[in-house]
């Protein structure tokens, strides 16, 4: 418990003074490889973003601050980019990268701009939260399938 506490800390800390909170089922740390493993029904909050999954690994550096989380199984995610976009979907895998402030979803990715009523379905999908661009790989016998919400001209009037 006491290694929880200080990782829940200086995972608070590292995120420039936002808040991390983690829970899950299980949880297991090897702090001098950096590598703490959250398992068993994860929930990840951090300002309007969340990340749910069957379980997340966070790598950390030497100073103990995040570089990396890697969620598998039944992943599911709300993200809200820098201007305020809102992105909710689910994939197999996804990997955030807090320094470049980057999410990447693999397998059977659906992504949805609640916004702007826009999905992307694919393979792979990366999403920046800096600028709200995302980019899409198709499926392996798929193509990426775009659906847009377009309004009739005569509707907007």
């Amino acid at each position: 418990m006491k290694y929880l506490f200080m990782l829940l800390l200086t995972l608070q800390t590292g995120l420039l003074s936002e808040e991390l909170k983690i829970k899950s089922d299980f949880f297991n740390a090897d702090q001098a490889k950096g590598i703490s493993v959250f398992t068993g029904h994860v929930n990840i909050l951090k300002n309007h973003d969340e990340l749910n999954a069957s379980e997340v690994t966070i790598y950390t550096n030497q100073k103990n601050k995040p570089t990396k989380f890697i969620a598998v199984g039944n992943v599911s995610f709300v993200v809200q980019t820098k201007e305020g976009e809102i992105y909710r979907g689910v994939a197999n895998k996804a990997i955030y990268l807090p320094n470049e402030k980057e999410y990447h979803f693999f397998q059977n990715v659906h992504l949805m701009q609640v916004n702007e009523k826009k999905e992307i379905l694919g393979d792979e999908v990366v999403l920046k939260t800096t600028d709200g661009k995302a980019y899409a790989k198709g499926m392996e016998k798929e193509p990426v399938i775009m659906i847009f919400d377009i309004a009739d001209e005569k509707e907007e009037k």
